[in-house]
């Protein structure tokens, strides 16, 4: 089994009465309907900037739009004519080239590109950027510690519009790091003017206020309910966008979300249910949906909260799962399952199936092995923003568990908070989804189970023996040795399957439906929409 065959290559599937008058379009609006794109989803940014502590998913939406990166990745065309990023293939963003030698990286900068505010994008405003991600601690760190960048004194402006990067050490995950949502240009000079002695990197500035150079800007934000970009229409870092306004809308409610796509009061409906997707798919609305690469919804379990430290108890669970009933309730049958298989040694392509599969009567043995013959009490939490799955997942596990006499209650936290729960590794039992950027499995496991214990290693489980094997998965793709890759792989993912921190249930599909006349959609590994590409006619 090779490196290729070992990561999963998504394939992508082809592309209420009264309600309406909630949902008033200006007559200046109207005029310019092709060019004003309506997106709605469950729930939206908590900040606007993707470095702040606790950001959420949606909050990459902002920053991908907003602000520009050095580089990005291609965009390849599907076997199906669908439209996907090429992780494979690094594209120039604000940097209009670079050259890679043995001890580095130099970036050449376009010396047209400008902030929102008009001031020039130098390589001061990128070394600024690059500190400041290393430096503010949490996700950012830990994300661009993933490609071996580490201190700031790495990064060096050698003059107003060349930037350079020193290795660390030989990584292969350095550049596509680069690449992803955190390192973000900031306008240096904006934020600077407004971060102060306690707050030297303006992180409160910065979750309400842009500095960035995006191809959009933001116009109104108001959180929960509505986010208004405009085109930034000096923006040179690619193609100027066909869009001129995006209005991005939460709707909590599915049904809600459902009939104002039905009814056309929406031009994209995002992030959708599976069973919503199912069904418009059948009513033959345009709809698109791919597996989310690198990604997994499980069941996480707190190794450091008792009795989750013993390794039967979390066997127990495992076992007690009601991976089918979950499969076609909650996904409908459109994710791909991670229960069943063979053994806890991988065979097929990542993420790969673990052994467990529903036996009350094993979960019954291990909970005796593990001297917990009475069962125990637990909260299972979920994180709201994903509600309309997480919440019939806990219910069906809650249900199955109470079979092996574990009570449980269900802890529904806030979206907007749930980034800043899990940071505080405090919950036991959590309903949980991730998806690591980078589709390589070393990539997923140094953010979930390494021992740096990063704000994504919610179970706090530390195990030097996994540790080694992520570290040699990672030292092997650097030095292009396959065949040791390939083993120390293997011996990762066995590890973590049988020690089960983690319980993995399915690979889901990151779907959506559109208006006919909403064109070039492109699936992206942050699984956020990128507004350069989409366009509207007059359908």
């Amino acid at each position: 089994m090779n490196r290729r065959k070992f990561l999963y290559s998504s394939s992508a599937a082809t592309i209420m009465g009264g309600f309406s008058l909630l949902w008033p379009i200006s007559h200046a609006l109207a005029q310019s309907k092709h060019e004003t794109l309506v997106l709605i989803s469950e729930s939206g940014p908590n900040s606007l900037d993707v470095q702040g502590v606790g950001t959420n998913r949606p909050g990459y939406e902002v920053a991908w739009n907003c602000y520009d990166r050095l580089i990005t990745y291609a965009v390849k065309t599907l076997p199906d004519g669908s439209r996907s990023y090429d992780q494979r293939t690094i594209a120039p963003e604000l940097a209009e080239r670079w050259d890679v030698d043995a001890k580095g990286v130099t970036f050449h900068l376009r010396n047209n590109a400008t902030f929102h505010d008009g001031a020039p994008v130098t390589a001061g405003d990128v070394k600024w950027s690059f500190d400041r991600a290393v430096s503010v601690g949490g996700f950012p760190a830990s994300q661009m510690a993933a490609g071996s960048l580490l201190k700031p004194a790495q990064f060096t402006a050698v003059d107003d519009y060349t930037f350079r990067v020193d290795f660390m050490k030989p990584d292969a995950l350095t550049l596509p790091d680069i690449a992803v949502v955190i390192p973000v240009i900031y306008n240096s000079a904006l934020m600077k003017k407004n971060a102060t002695e306690k707050d030297p990197w303006a992180m409160e500035f910065a979750k309400t206020n842009m500095a960035g150079g995006g191809a959009f800007k933001v116009e109104k934000w108001t959180p929960g309910t509505e986010v208004v970009y405009v085109r930034n229409d000096s923006w040179k870092c690619g193609p100027l966008p066909q869009l001129k306004r995006v209005i991005w809308r939460m709707v909590p409610s599915a049904g809600n979300r459902r009939a104002l796509i039905e009814r056309g009061d929406a031009d994209v409906s995002f992030d959708m249910q599976s069973k919503d997707y199912a069904e418009l798919k059948a009513m033959k609305v345009p709809v698109a949906a791919n597996p989310i690469s690198n990604g997994m919804f499980c069941i996480e379990l707190n190794v450091t909260k008792p009795p989750f430290d013993n390794v039967k108890v979390r066997q127990a669970v495992a076992y007690a799962v009601p991976y089918q009933k979950i499969m076609d309730a909650v996904f409908f049958g459109e994710a791909r399952p991670l229960f069943g298989g063979e053994s806890n040694i991988p065979t097929g392509p990542w993420p790969s199936a673990t052994s467990y599969r529903t036996d009350l009567t094993k979960a019954k043995a291990l909970l005796v092995e593990a001297g917990m013959a009475d069962g125990f009490e637990t909260t299972i939490s979920l994180d709201i923003g994903q509600g309309t799955t997480s919440e019939p997942i806990a219910v069906l596990v809650q249900e199955s568990l109470a079979a092996i006499g574990i009570k449980t209650s269900i802890n529904k936290v806030p979206g907007s908070n749930w980034r800043g729960e899990m940071l505080k590794k405090s919950m036991p039992f959590m309903i949980n989804f991730f998806s690591g950027w980078l589709d390589y499995p070393e990539y997923f496991f140094f953010l979930t189970y390494h021992g740096q214990n990063a704000v994504f290693n919610t179970m706090s489980y530390q195990n030097p023996a996994l540790d080694r094997e992520i570290d040699a998965a990672r030292v092997t793709a650097a030095s292009g040795d396959a065949t040791a890759y390939e083993a120390a792989v293997k011996r990762m993912i066995t590890i973590a399957y049988d020690d089960v921190p983690r319980i993995p249930l399915v690979q889901p599909y990151l779907s959506l439906a559109m208006q006919k006349g909403v064109g070039g959609y492109t699936y992206w590994f942050h699984r956020q929409l990128d507004y350069r590409t989409l366009s509207k006619t007059m359908a």
